[in-house]
C-alpha cells in the first residue's frame, strides 16, 4: 500500500476494510478480527457523534415550533423533553433531521396570511403538514380546473346553507375536481386563514374554520380556490403580492357580482332590509354582503353584525 493510503488509514480518512485487516494480521501478527472490531467501534462513534450534533441543531429548531399547541391538537405526542420533541417532529414531518425543512416547502404553498415572521413560517409548515396528512384519506378525481370553474355557481349557492349541510356537499364537489378540502384549527402566531398546495396527484386546500364568521370563511375558501383557478398553485417562487391581490379580487367578485355590488353601493341604502334583499337577489348569505361593505368602508365594523353567522366546523 502507498504511504498516502496508510496515512489516511491512520487518520481515519479511509475505511479499514476486511482485506486490509487480513494484511495487517500478516504483517503485525494482530488478528484481523481485532482490526475489524476496532473499525466498527470507530465508525459507530462517528455516527453517534454526528447524530448528537444533529440532535443539538434540531433541538434549537424544535424550540421554535408551536409544539405545545400541536400536541394539544393531537398532531404530535405530549412531552417536555426537547430530544423527544425532536424525534416526534422528525416523524411528523417525515424527515431524518429538521434541517431538511427548507423555505422551498413554504414558497410552494399559496396561502392567505396577515403577517410573515420566522415563527409564522414554522407554524405554516406544521399546519400544512397536518393538512397533507389529513388529505391522504380523501379520495379525489384527477385535477380538473375547468370542472372547478363549472362548479363555482353551485358552490356559491351553498353559502345560504348551514355547515352541517354544506360541508359534505362542498367536499364531494371539490373532490370531483381533484381537490381535497380539510378543516384545521388555527395555530397561534401563524397568522393563517387558509392555504393550498399541490401534493402528488391532488391539490390540498386547508382552512381554519371554528368560530369564524361566515363571510370570512367563504372569502377564505374562495380565495384559495382563486389560486387554483388563476394558476398560482405549484409556482417555484410561491405567490406574490400581486397574486394575493388577484385572488382577493377573484374571490370578492365571484361571491358578489362586481357590477351588481356597484349598483347596490351607488344606491346608498345600507339598511338591514336593503342588505337582506340584495343578498337574496344574489342568492348568498347576508353576512357575506355585510363583510364586503365593512372591508370597503361603506359601514363600520360594528354595524349589521347581527346578519353575520358564526360557524363551528369540526376539524376533518
Amino acid at each position: 500500500m502507498s504511504e498516502k493510503h496508510i496515512s489516511k488509514l491512520i487518520h481515519g480518512e479511509v475505511q479499514l476494510t476486511p482485506e486490509t485487516a487480513v494484511r495487517l494480521e500478516l504483517v503485525l501478527g494482530v488478528p484481523a478480527k481485532f482490526w475489524n472490531n476496532l473499525e466498527a467501534i470507530y465508525r459507530e462513534k462517528i455516527i453517534k457523534a454526528e447524530t448528537e450534533n444533529a440532535m443539538e441543531e434540531d433541538a434549537e429548531t424544535a424550540k421554535k415550533f408551536p409544539y405545545g399547541e400541536m400536541a394539544k391538537f393531537g398532531w404530535v405526542p405530549e412531552t417536555r423533553e426537547v430530544n423527544e420533541k425532536v424525534v416526534s417532529l422528525r416523524k411528523y414531518f417525515e424527515v431524518v433531521d429538521l434541517s431538511l425543512l427548507q423555505n422551498e416547502q413554504i414558497t410552494r404553498i399559496a396561502c392567505r396570511r396577515l403577517a410573515i415572521t420566522e415563527k409564522s413560517d414554522l407554524a405554516l409548515m406544521a399546519w400544512a403538514q397536518e393538512a397533507k396528512i389529513k388529505a391522504r384519506g380523501i379520495q379525489t378525481a384527477p385535477i380538473n380546473v375547468k370542472a372547478l370553474l363549472h362548479a363555482m355557481p353551485e358552490i356559491r349557492k351553498m353559502t345560504v346553507l348551514k355547515p352541517i349541510e354544506f360541508c359534505p356537499k362542498i367536499k364531494k364537489c371539490l373532490a370531483e375536481c381533484g381537490i381535497a378540502l380539510v378543516f384545521l384549527p388555527h395555530l397561534k402566531g401563524s397568522f393563517l386563514q387558509g392555504a393550498s398546495f399541490l401534493d402528488g396527484n391532488k391539490i390540498v386546500v386547508g382552512l381554519t374554520a371554528r368560530g369564524k364568521d361566515a363571510d370570512r370563511f367563504w372569502f377564505s375558501l374562495f380565495h384559495e380556490l382563486a389560486h387554483i383557478a388563476l394558476g398560482h398553485i405549484g409556482q417555484s417562487n410561491g405567490t406574490s403580492d400581486k397574486d394575493e391581490e388577484a385572488a382577493d379580487k377573484w374571490s370578492g367578485d365571484t361571491l358578489i357580482i362586481a357590477d351588481d355590488f356597484e349598483r347596490f353601493r351607488r344606491k346608498g341604502d345600507y339598511s338591514e332590509r336593503s342588505v337582506i334583499d340584495f343578498a337574496s337577489e344574489q342568492g348568498i348569505a347576508p353576512g357575506i354582503v355585510v363583510g364586503r361593505m365593512q372591508r370597503e368602508g361603506l359601514i363600520k365594523y360594528s354595524m349589521l353584525n347581527n346578519l353575520k353567522e358564526k360557524y363551528e366546523i369540526g376539524y376533518v
